[in-house]
Protein backbone atom coordinates (compact mmCIF):
# COMPACT_ATOMS: atom_id res chain seq x y z
CA UNK A 1 0.00 0.00 0.00
CA UNK A 2 1.43 3.14 -0.65
CA UNK A 3 -0.63 6.63 0.19
CA UNK A 4 -0.25 9.82 -0.92
CA UNK A 5 -0.82 12.98 1.48
CA UNK A 6 -1.17 16.09 -0.53
CA UNK A 7 -0.38 18.94 2.40
CA UNK A 8 2.36 17.18 3.99
CA UNK A 9 3.79 20.15 5.56
CA UNK A 10 0.42 21.62 7.30
CA UNK A 11 -0.76 20.98 10.23
CA UNK A 12 -3.21 18.32 9.69
CA UNK A 13 -1.79 16.85 6.67
CA UNK A 14 1.96 16.14 8.96
CA UNK A 15 0.32 14.92 12.16
CA UNK A 16 -2.10 12.39 9.28
CA UNK A 17 1.75 11.53 7.75
CA UNK A 18 3.00 10.51 11.23
CA UNK A 19 -0.43 8.61 11.58
CA UNK A 20 0.03 6.49 8.98
CA UNK A 21 3.48 5.52 9.64
CA UNK A 22 2.59 4.16 13.13
CA UNK A 23 0.55 1.41 10.66
CA UNK A 24 3.40 0.62 9.06
CA UNK A 25 2.04 2.46 5.78
CA UNK A 26 4.54 3.92 3.24
CA UNK A 27 3.97 7.36 2.10
CA UNK A 28 4.52 10.25 -0.26
CA UNK A 29 3.91 13.95 1.41
CA UNK A 30 3.75 16.76 -1.47
CA UNK A 31 3.19 20.44 -0.60
CA UNK A 32 4.60 23.69 -2.31
CA UNK A 33 5.49 25.66 1.44
CA UNK A 34 4.15 28.46 0.56
CA UNK A 35 4.43 31.63 2.68
CA UNK A 36 0.95 32.16 3.76
CA UNK A 37 2.37 31.62 7.59
CA UNK A 38 5.84 30.93 8.66
CA UNK A 39 7.55 28.30 6.28
CA UNK A 40 10.54 27.51 8.60
CA UNK A 41 7.33 25.92 10.67
CA UNK A 42 6.32 23.63 7.76
CA UNK A 43 9.81 22.84 7.24
CA UNK A 44 9.99 21.64 11.33
CA UNK A 45 6.76 19.88 10.55
CA UNK A 46 8.86 17.71 8.28
CA UNK A 47 11.98 17.53 10.24
CA UNK A 48 9.06 15.84 13.05
CA UNK A 49 8.08 13.40 10.59
CA UNK A 50 11.27 12.81 9.94
CA UNK A 51 12.03 11.31 13.64
CA UNK A 52 9.63 8.67 13.16
CA UNK A 53 10.42 5.03 13.84
CA UNK A 54 9.11 4.67 10.12
CA UNK A 55 10.55 7.44 8.54
CA UNK A 56 12.14 5.35 6.11
CA UNK A 57 9.32 4.50 4.79
CA UNK A 58 8.43 8.41 3.73
CA UNK A 59 9.16 10.75 0.91
CA UNK A 60 8.77 14.41 0.53
CA UNK A 61 8.19 16.24 -2.66
CA UNK A 62 8.28 20.06 -2.82
CA UNK A 63 5.44 20.68 -5.16
CA UNK A 64 2.56 22.78 -6.37
CA UNK A 65 -0.94 20.58 -6.84
CA UNK A 66 -2.22 23.50 -8.93
CA UNK A 67 1.16 22.09 -11.22
CA UNK A 68 -0.90 20.40 -14.50
CA UNK A 69 2.32 19.33 -15.83
CA UNK A 70 3.88 17.94 -12.78
CA UNK A 71 1.06 16.13 -11.10
CA UNK A 72 0.34 13.40 -13.64
CA UNK A 73 4.10 12.38 -13.31
CA UNK A 74 3.46 12.07 -9.55
CA UNK A 75 0.63 9.79 -10.04
CA UNK A 76 2.67 7.85 -13.11
CA UNK A 77 5.50 7.29 -10.77
CA UNK A 78 3.85 6.17 -7.95
CA UNK A 79 0.91 4.34 -8.31
CA UNK A 80 -0.83 5.37 -4.93
CA UNK A 81 -3.33 2.86 -3.13
CA UNK A 82 -5.70 5.76 -1.59
CA UNK A 83 -4.76 9.60 -1.53
CA UNK A 84 -5.39 12.09 1.05
CA UNK A 85 -5.79 15.12 0.09
CA UNK A 86 -5.27 17.79 2.12
CA UNK A 87 -3.77 20.70 0.33
CA UNK A 88 -5.57 23.55 0.17
CA UNK A 89 -5.51 27.20 0.85
CA UNK A 90 -7.01 27.74 4.37
CA UNK A 91 -8.40 30.51 6.11
CA UNK A 92 -11.84 32.25 5.87
CA UNK A 93 -10.80 35.82 6.22
CA UNK A 94 -7.95 35.86 4.02
CA UNK A 95 -9.78 34.71 0.84
CA UNK A 96 -11.47 37.99 1.13
CA UNK A 97 -7.88 39.39 0.73
CA UNK A 98 -6.49 37.23 -2.20
CA UNK A 99 -9.10 35.27 -3.79
CA UNK A 100 -7.02 34.18 -6.88
CA UNK A 101 -5.22 31.90 -4.51
CA UNK A 102 -8.61 30.10 -3.74
CA UNK A 103 -9.28 29.06 -7.26
CA UNK A 104 -5.56 28.11 -7.78
CA UNK A 105 -5.13 26.07 -5.15
CA UNK A 106 -8.63 24.85 -4.19
CA UNK A 107 -10.15 24.31 -7.41
CA UNK A 108 -7.08 23.91 -10.04
CA UNK A 109 -5.49 21.65 -7.58
CA UNK A 110 -8.24 19.82 -6.61
CA UNK A 111 -8.87 18.86 -9.84
CA UNK A 112 -5.53 17.82 -10.75
CA UNK A 113 -5.56 15.56 -7.77
CA UNK A 114 -9.19 13.89 -8.92
CA UNK A 115 -7.60 13.60 -13.00
CA UNK A 116 -4.65 12.07 -11.09
CA UNK A 117 -7.09 9.45 -9.34
CA UNK A 118 -9.03 8.96 -12.54
CA UNK A 119 -6.17 8.23 -14.56
CA UNK A 120 -4.13 5.92 -12.36
CA UNK A 121 -7.42 3.60 -10.47
CA UNK A 122 -6.56 5.12 -6.93
CA UNK A 123 -8.90 2.90 -5.13
CA UNK A 124 -9.91 5.69 -2.67
CA UNK A 125 -9.86 9.89 -2.28
CA UNK A 126 -10.45 11.13 0.96
CA UNK A 127 -10.18 14.82 0.99
CA UNK A 128 -10.66 17.89 3.24
CA UNK A 129 -14.02 19.93 3.06
CA UNK A 130 -14.34 21.89 6.14
CA UNK A 131 -18.00 22.85 8.38
CA UNK A 132 -17.77 26.16 6.72
CA UNK A 133 -20.01 24.94 4.10
CA UNK A 134 -22.59 25.15 6.52
CA UNK A 135 -22.86 28.96 5.60
CA UNK A 136 -25.59 30.85 6.28
CA UNK A 137 -27.68 27.81 7.87
CA UNK A 138 -28.68 28.40 11.95
CA UNK A 139 -30.44 24.87 12.69
CA UNK A 140 -28.09 23.27 14.78
CA UNK A 141 -26.34 21.35 15.04
CA UNK A 142 -24.88 21.37 11.32
CA UNK A 143 -26.25 17.70 9.95
CA UNK A 144 -24.70 16.09 6.48
CA UNK A 145 -28.14 16.26 5.50
CA UNK A 146 -28.53 19.99 5.71
CA UNK A 147 -28.42 22.06 2.42
CA UNK A 148 -25.45 23.87 2.21
CA UNK A 149 -25.87 25.86 -0.69
CA UNK A 150 -25.32 29.34 0.99
CA UNK A 151 -21.30 29.81 1.69
CA UNK A 152 -20.16 33.44 3.08
CA UNK A 153 -17.20 33.19 1.96
CA UNK A 154 -14.70 32.15 -0.98
CA UNK A 155 -12.69 29.72 1.18
CA UNK A 156 -16.13 27.83 2.07
CA UNK A 157 -17.51 28.28 -1.54
CA UNK A 158 -13.85 26.41 -2.63
CA UNK A 159 -14.94 23.73 -0.22
CA UNK A 160 -18.89 22.97 -1.39
CA UNK A 161 -17.16 23.15 -5.45
CA UNK A 162 -14.71 20.38 -4.00
CA UNK A 163 -17.88 18.19 -2.85
CA UNK A 164 -19.38 18.78 -6.38
CA UNK A 165 -16.38 18.64 -8.01
CA UNK A 166 -15.73 15.00 -6.56
CA UNK A 167 -19.35 13.84 -6.99
CA UNK A 168 -18.99 14.54 -10.60
CA UNK A 169 -16.13 11.80 -10.82
CA UNK A 170 -17.61 9.64 -8.81
CA UNK A 171 -20.63 9.65 -10.94
CA UNK A 172 -18.48 9.37 -14.54
CA UNK A 173 -15.57 7.54 -13.76
CA UNK A 174 -16.73 5.33 -10.52
CA UNK A 175 -13.93 6.73 -8.36
CA UNK A 176 -14.79 6.25 -4.60
CA UNK A 177 -14.37 9.74 -3.08
CA UNK A 178 -15.18 10.81 1.18
CA UNK A 179 -15.31 14.83 1.78
CA UNK A 180 -14.74 15.02 5.53
CA UNK A 181 -16.35 18.51 7.13
CA UNK A 182 -13.98 19.35 9.58
CA UNK A 183 -14.51 21.33 12.96
CA UNK A 184 -11.86 24.43 13.76
CA UNK A 185 -9.04 21.91 14.26
CA UNK A 186 -6.54 22.66 17.12
CA UNK A 187 -3.68 20.98 18.67
CA UNK A 188 0.25 20.64 18.68
CA UNK A 189 1.85 21.99 15.60
CA UNK A 190 -1.13 24.35 15.03
CA UNK A 191 -1.56 27.40 12.33
CA UNK A 192 -0.20 30.50 13.48
CA UNK A 193 -3.53 31.79 11.51
CA UNK A 194 -6.02 30.45 14.26
CA UNK A 195 -7.30 31.48 17.37
CA UNK A 196 -5.84 28.83 20.07
CA UNK A 197 -1.86 29.90 18.28
CA UNK A 198 -3.02 33.63 18.02
CA UNK A 199 -4.37 34.37 21.41
CA UNK A 200 -1.75 31.96 23.25
CA UNK A 201 1.33 33.93 21.59
CA UNK A 202 -0.09 37.23 22.80
CA UNK A 203 -0.97 36.36 26.19
CA UNK A 204 2.56 35.10 26.68
CA UNK A 205 3.93 37.74 25.33
CA UNK A 206 1.09 40.10 27.41
CA UNK A 207 -0.33 41.71 24.17
CA UNK A 208 -3.81 42.31 23.56
CA UNK A 209 -5.77 39.61 21.47
CA UNK A 210 -8.30 40.94 19.49
CA UNK A 211 -11.92 39.12 19.89
CA UNK A 212 -14.33 39.53 17.26
CA UNK A 213 -17.99 39.36 17.38
CA UNK A 214 -17.13 40.79 20.90
CA UNK A 215 -16.58 37.26 21.90
CA UNK A 216 -20.16 35.74 20.79
CA UNK A 217 -18.96 33.13 18.68
CA UNK A 218 -19.51 29.58 19.24
CA UNK A 219 -16.93 27.04 17.79
CA UNK A 220 -17.03 22.90 17.82
CA UNK A 221 -13.11 23.25 18.59
CA UNK A 222 -11.88 19.52 17.77
CA UNK A 223 -8.61 18.10 18.27
CA UNK A 224 -6.38 17.10 15.99
CA UNK A 225 -5.68 13.76 16.90
CA UNK A 226 -9.63 13.10 16.75
CA UNK A 227 -9.56 14.69 13.32
CA UNK A 228 -6.56 12.43 11.94
CA UNK A 229 -7.82 9.38 13.17
CA UNK A 230 -10.94 10.11 11.73
CA UNK A 231 -9.27 10.73 8.44
CA UNK A 232 -7.76 7.77 8.19
CA UNK A 233 -10.59 5.81 9.65
CA UNK A 234 -12.28 7.16 6.32
CA UNK A 235 -9.57 6.17 3.91
CA UNK A 236 -9.60 3.25 4.83
CA UNK A 237 -13.33 2.89 4.55
CA UNK A 238 -13.74 3.38 0.98
CA UNK A 239 -17.26 4.92 -0.31
CA UNK A 240 -19.68 3.00 -1.26
CA UNK A 241 -23.19 3.28 -3.74
CA UNK A 242 -26.03 4.00 -1.41
CA UNK A 243 -28.19 1.49 -2.66
CA UNK A 244 -31.56 3.33 -1.18
CA UNK A 245 -31.09 7.04 -2.51
CA UNK A 246 -33.75 8.40 -4.09
CA UNK A 247 -33.64 10.95 -6.87
CA UNK A 248 -37.08 12.41 -5.88
CA UNK A 249 -36.03 13.08 -2.08
CA UNK A 250 -32.31 13.10 -3.02
CA UNK A 251 -29.84 12.50 0.34
CA UNK A 252 -27.21 15.79 0.28
CA UNK A 253 -24.62 13.48 2.19
CA UNK A 254 -24.68 10.41 0.19
CA UNK A 255 -25.51 9.13 -3.61
CA UNK A 256 -26.03 6.27 -6.40
CA UNK A 257 -21.88 6.83 -6.96
CA UNK A 258 -19.64 5.82 -4.92
CA UNK A 259 -19.72 9.51 -3.06
CA UNK A 260 -19.85 10.66 0.79
CA UNK A 261 -19.35 13.34 3.21
CA UNK A 262 -19.03 12.97 6.63
CA UNK A 263 -18.98 16.09 9.39
CA UNK A 264 -15.65 15.36 12.14
CA UNK A 265 -15.98 17.60 15.47
CA UNK A 266 -16.14 17.38 18.96
CA UNK A 267 -20.17 17.66 19.17
CA UNK A 268 -19.40 20.56 21.60
CA UNK A 269 -19.42 24.01 20.84
CA UNK A 270 -17.48 26.26 23.17
CA UNK A 271 -18.14 30.19 23.61
CA UNK A 272 -14.92 31.95 22.56
CA UNK A 273 -14.73 33.60 26.03
CA UNK A 274 -14.91 30.49 27.48
CA UNK A 275 -12.01 29.08 25.19
CA UNK A 276 -10.00 31.85 26.26
CA UNK A 277 -10.62 30.97 29.40
CA UNK A 278 -9.13 27.82 28.84
CA UNK A 279 -5.81 29.19 27.64
CA UNK A 280 -5.62 31.55 30.41
CA UNK A 281 -6.16 29.19 32.84
CA UNK A 282 -3.16 26.83 31.63
CA UNK A 283 -1.00 29.78 30.45
CA UNK A 284 -1.43 31.01 34.25
CA UNK A 285 -2.02 34.52 32.85
CA UNK A 286 -4.86 37.00 31.97
CA UNK A 287 -5.65 38.40 28.76
CA UNK A 288 -6.24 42.15 27.60
CA UNK A 289 -9.32 41.54 25.48
CA UNK A 290 -10.12 43.88 22.41
CA UNK A 291 -13.62 43.27 21.44
CA UNK A 292 -13.88 43.80 18.03
CA UNK A 293 -17.47 43.44 15.75
CA UNK A 294 -17.91 40.33 13.55
CA UNK A 295 -15.78 40.23 10.48
CA UNK A 296 -17.09 39.18 6.59
CA UNK A 297 -17.46 35.78 6.08
CA UNK A 298 -16.89 34.57 9.76
CA UNK A 299 -20.49 32.37 11.08
CA UNK A 300 -22.01 33.12 14.51
CA UNK A 301 -21.41 29.43 15.70
CA UNK A 302 -20.35 26.21 14.59
CA UNK A 303 -21.96 22.63 16.01
CA UNK A 304 -21.48 18.55 14.25
CA UNK A 305 -23.55 16.59 14.26
CA UNK A 306 -21.24 13.16 13.72
CA UNK A 307 -24.28 10.65 13.78
CA UNK A 308 -23.19 9.65 10.09
CA UNK A 309 -19.84 8.77 10.67
CA UNK A 310 -20.11 6.93 14.04
CA UNK A 311 -23.01 4.94 12.06
CA UNK A 312 -20.75 4.09 9.24
CA UNK A 313 -17.49 3.65 10.26
CA UNK A 314 -17.89 3.63 14.05
CA UNK A 315 -15.92 6.94 15.19
CA UNK A 316 -16.48 9.17 17.22
CA UNK A 317 -14.36 11.88 18.67
CA UNK A 318 -13.11 11.85 22.80
CA UNK A 319 -10.83 14.42 23.47
CA UNK A 320 -11.74 17.58 25.63
CA UNK A 321 -11.07 21.10 25.52
CA UNK A 322 -9.44 21.04 28.79
CA UNK A 323 -6.94 18.42 27.65
CA UNK A 324 -6.34 19.71 24.41
CA UNK A 325 -5.56 22.78 25.06
CA UNK A 326 -3.18 21.52 27.36
CA UNK A 327 -1.12 19.68 25.13
CA UNK A 328 -1.51 22.31 23.06
CA UNK A 329 0.51 24.68 25.07
CA UNK A 330 3.26 22.56 26.25
CA UNK A 331 3.69 21.83 22.43
CA UNK A 332 4.04 25.69 22.04
CA UNK A 333 6.11 26.21 25.57
CA UNK A 334 8.55 23.67 23.76
CA UNK A 335 8.65 24.61 20.35
CA UNK A 336 9.41 28.21 21.17
CA UNK A 337 11.39 27.55 24.10
CA UNK A 338 9.26 29.57 26.82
Amino acid sequence: MKVLVTGASGFIGSHTVRRLLDDDIYVIGVDNNNDYYDVSLKEARIDWINTHQNSAKFQFIQMDIADKRAMPLLFEEHNFTYVIHLAAQAGVRYSIENPHAYIDSNIVGFMNVLEGCRHFKVEHLCYASSSSVYGANEQMPFSVEDNVDHPVSLYAASKKANELMAHTYSHLYNLPTTGLRFFTVYGPWGRPDMAPFKFTKAISEGRPIDVYNYGNHKRDFTYIDDIVEGVVRSTLHIAKENPNWNGEQPSPSSSKAPWRVYNIGAQTPVHLLTFIETIEKVLGKTAEKNMLPIQPGDVEATFANVEAIVNDIGYRPTVNLDKGIAAFIEWYKTFYKI
